[in-house]
């Protein structure tokens, strides 16, 4: 899939009238998966057997076979007892919080936590406290304040094990441990890592020894999974009860398909096999090597190595002209500016797979290098 993808042949920018060819670093497969021969023949033959829609909330018939199984074999892969799946990895997110959280409960967030996640503490309760990105000590501050004056409340801390906009990952077992002592439980959204990182593709928890031990772990799979949807896994006995009974998307919204569940099934099988750690290193070995060459060329690259390389362009005027002369050169990336990060601090997402090539890298980084240099050659009238 990350060749210079032909589903982009057709892609067309109405605002550059461009047909064409592009080198794809803007798309979230970091696996390639989503063209893999056996996630295509696990989709056909479960159109085959099952249909194509679930026709149903998961909590009136909406589930099949496929989604039971792999409610199942995502509690085993994760370390935990119970799991329940959502139709996006957005549902998962806003129904596990609106689900579990009741108005006078107390929500702890980090502040760069996922709009999914934001929105759903606010649906939740009115008591939404944001502490500085990946900081224990604002954490904790927090926590103690809450608890003090609130000593009979629940709350809910709130993180991710890998962020996507600055590609860093919080250390999850001080997180948990800050939880507990005050009372709380800790829900970490692995969108990002789960699949793609560590030895056997269980992202930070692995890398970090916390498989098994967070109270609530949500992820998506529309990151390496190969489609949509999401889920919540949980060792508490009650969860999957009260989520299945209590949250919007699970009464209130189509289950996941037979097909995405067959499909996550079969992406699953890889991640878990020789082929899916032989592309995990590919991953990130591509990775290191673009940030590596991105470093060279003179740009600025944050965080750790991922799938997510993010590269800090600056103020959202020199921003855009450069996005705008680096897709007519034939290069794909995504713009992220204020509000969804700091002023002045717009960036590209770029986003690795396993399938890209070296050609791609180098190519890629000399027509973004390029498109920098016209960009501020025009904004300097030159």
């Amino acid at each position: 899939m990350a060749h210079i993808l032909t589903r982009f042949e057709r892609f067309t920018l109405t605002s550059l009238r461009l047909c064409r060819r592009y080198f794809d670093f803007a798309s979230q497969d970091y696996l390639s998966l989503a063209s893999h021969p056996k996630i295509k023949e696990a989709a056909k033959t479960a159109a085959d057997h099952y249909g194509v829609h679930s026709a149903g909330s998961p909590a009136l018939m909406g589930n099949t076979a496929p989604s039971i199984r792999l409610e199942k074999e995502l509690a085993a892969f994760v370390g935990m007892c119970e799991c329940i799946v959502f139709p996006t990895g957005w549902a998962a997110a806003y129904g596990a919080i609106r689900g579990l959280v009741r108005a006078n409960d107390h929500i702890v967030i980090d502040q760069l936590a996922h709009a999914s996640l934001m929105e759903g503490a606010k649906a939740a309760t009115k008591n939404v406290h944001v502490f500085p990105h990946l900081s224990l000590r604002g954490l904790e501050r927090s926590l103690k304040r809450v608890r003090l004056a609130n000593p009979d409340s629940g709350i809910l801390v709130v993180t991710e094990s890998l962020f996507s906009m600055d590609s860093d990952s919080p250390d999850l077992a001080a997180h948990q441990e800050l939880a507990r002592k005050h009372e709380a439980f800790l829900l970490v959204d692995a969108a990002h890592d789960l699949g793609c990182l560590g030895l056997t593709g269980r992202g930070h928890l692995e890398m970090q020894g916390m498989l098994g031990k967070i109270d609530l772990l949500m992820g998506s799979f529309s990151k390496t999974f190969a489609s949509n949807g999401g889920f919540v896994a949980s060792n508490h006995p009650a969860m999957k009860l009260a989520l299945r009974s209590g949250s919007c998307p699970q009464t209130f919204s189509n289950a996941l398909s037979p097909i995405q569940a067959c499909i996550v099934l079969e992406a699953l099988s890889i991640i878990e096999s020789e082929e899916g750690q032989r592309r995990r290193l590919q991953m990130l070995g591509n990775a290191t090597r673009l940030r590596h060459e991105l470093g060279a060329s003179g740009f600025e690259v944050m965080g750790e190595a991922s799938p997510i390389i993010p590269v800090v362009i600056g103020n959202s005027g020199r921003s855009r002209v450069i996005t705008k002369f680096c897709l007519e050169r034939g290069g794909l990336v995504n713009l992220v500016e204020y509000p969804a990060v700091s002023k002045n601090a717009a960036r590209f997402r770029l986003q690795v797979m396993s399938d890209h090539t070296e050609e791609h890298i180098l190519r890629f980084v000399g027509i973004l290098k390029q498109a920098a240099i016209d960009a501020d050659k025009m904004l300097a009238g030159i």
